[in-house]
């Protein structure tokens, strides 16, 4: 008797036809041949159908030990997201993101667009920190903290179970009324609404909201259409794009192939103990604990099967984790079928014999936190030696130097200040050098976070020049008694 062994991509296929060219007059038409083609059993994208539909996912909610601990998590972090533009530290706002006039505070300290250094450090200390928590906790950002998964997961889905009648369980609604579709848009309207505002207030701070929200929309048209674009976008996520979001437009889950490696904690299928799937019958001992009940699927917000190995889609959201703990509460077994584990974890598992590797014994995780501390040191040291002003000395535009009538040499200097207190202040500019007369204007007011030039004409006899040079010590005194000095080289002619 003979016996063929199929490959494995067969058995998970169905054969389908193969398009034909037939003649039909001028106009070819095509026909199928039921041979040809296979046709994957499972979806080739979570979000689309065989024939290029849009596949609509709609997750049956777990609520276990991950979901209650991921909800609290998250509903911090929306009460934070609403409440920090309100919160006021030193006077001002923790968190505004100044644009119109190039002003960035963060937790009582503000920013300034000369301030490069800073902002390069503080940008390089994040993404280490990203990185650096990617590496050893795998996505827990996407499934965690990601404003598109806490929204959608316990704002936006909670709101459409309620109003299409499958609360506290999800999956699909049944025969959902049109007007209760209606109702949930309208909510999801307020909502985006309210978010797009809050948004707003971090960029125009919340007097100037509250401002804006009790007037005319005429009189701030900007802020108005930046809000109803904001919503628009925001409807349009949450309302219709959703999963695709991470599916197509983050980029997140394509870097997880360098951010992650076999070592950093993800959500994981132990295939070992799980297969073969099926339902095991007692004394069967070759049946693993997988009963293939596909709860992990119908509970998953990206439609995809964990069984399936680490996959670009996952967020980690651990409803397959919760999902999967359930059933095996049911049937008392052990939990942990689906859990966090990293990579060779589960290989360790299935050789105990095997030396076990620490978690942290790995390059990244020992240099990433060298990087951070390296970068956030350089950024502490830097913003404690930060002045209430910056001083930056120009030459004039033109001649460097000019020569008056009584034969003295005049050389005009630009002086920029920055106001970097939180008051008003007054400028003024002397130098030691006695030698030196300084020919100045107006004493110099600025704003708190503003700038302006000081023109400055300096005045000598053309005997201190030696060989047309002269270095001169500038010092920029405010009304509070703060100073800065700056050197510059004066020139005269050489003979």
């Amino acid at each position: 008797m003979t016996t063929t062994t199929e490959h494995p991509a067969t058995r998970r296929a169905k054969r389908v036809s193969l398009p034909q060219v037939v003649s039909r007059g001028d106009r070819p038409v095509y026909t199928t041949d039921e041979s040809q083609l296979l046709r994957p059993e499972e979806h080739v994208l979570a979000t689309l159908e065989a024939d290029g539909r849009r596949r609509w996912i709609w997750p049956k909610l777990a609520r276990g030990f991950w979901w209650r601990r991921r909800a609290i998590v998250g509903w911090g972090l929306i009460v934070l997201f609403v409440s920090l533009p309100w919160i006021r530290i030193a006077g001002k706002p923790a968190i505004l993101l100044d644009i119109a006039n190039h002003q960035f505070t963060f937790f009582g300290v503000t920013f300034l667009p000369t301030d490069t250094v800073l902002l390069a450090l503080f940008m390089l200390g994040l993404f280490l920190t990203i990185f650096f928590a990617t590496a050893v906790f795998g996505r827990a950002w996407c499934g965690w903290a990601c404003p598109q998964t806490v929204y959608m997961e316990f704002v936006f889905r909670p709101l459409e179970r309620f109003f299409l009648g499958t609360t506290g369980r999800g999956g699909k609604p049944k025969n959902a009324a049109p007007w209760r579709r209606a109702l949930m848009y309208a909510a999801y309207l307020v909502l985006c609404l309210g978010l797009a505002n809050t948004f707003l207030a971090y960029f125009v701070g919340t007097d100037s909201l509250v401002r804006w929200m009790t007037g005319s929309p005429f009189d701030h048209f900007g802020g108005f259409t930046l809000v109803m674009f904001v919503t628009g976008l925001m409807m349009f996520d949450f309302a219709f794009f959703r999963e695709q979001m991470c599916h197509i437009a983050c980029p997140y889950g394509r870097f997880q192939s360098v951010l992650l490696d076999r070592g950093s904690l993800i959500v994981s299928y132990d295939a070992e103990r799980g297969e073969p799937r099926g339902k095991k019958r007692k004394g069967d001992e070759n049946t693993g604990d997988c009963v293939d009940c596909s709860m992990c699927v119908q509970v998953c917000p990206m439609g995809i099967d964990i069984r399936n190995g680490l996959q670009m889609e996952c967020i980690h959201c651990t409803q397959c984790i919760d999902a999967c703990d359930a059933v095996m509460t049911k049937l008392g077994r052990e939990l942990g079928l689906i859990g966090y584990a990293s990579q060779a974890g589960r290989e360790q598992a299935a050789q105990p014999q095997a030396t076990p590797k620490r978690w942290w014994a790995r390059p990244r995780v020992l240099l990433y936190p060298l990087g951070i501390l390296v970068v956030f040191g350089l950024f502490a040291f830097n913003l404690g030696s930060q002045s209430s002003m910056d001083v930056t000395v120009l030459r004039s535009l033109g001649q460097p130097f000019g020569v008056t009538d009584d034969g003295r040499v005049r050389n005009s200097l630009r002086i920029k200040v920055v106001n970097r207190s939180d008051a008003p202040r007054e400028y003024a500019v002397t130098t030691p050098d006695a030698r030196l007369e300084l020919v100045t204007g107006a004493a110099l007011r600025l704003e708190p976070g503003a700038s302006a030039t000081y023109t400055v004409h300096v005045v000598a006899e053309r005997d201190v020049f030696v060989g047309g040079r002269l270095d001169v010590l500038f010092r920029v005194t405010d009304d509070s008694g703060a100073s800065q000095e700056r050197e510059m080289r004066l020139l005269a002619p050489a003979n």
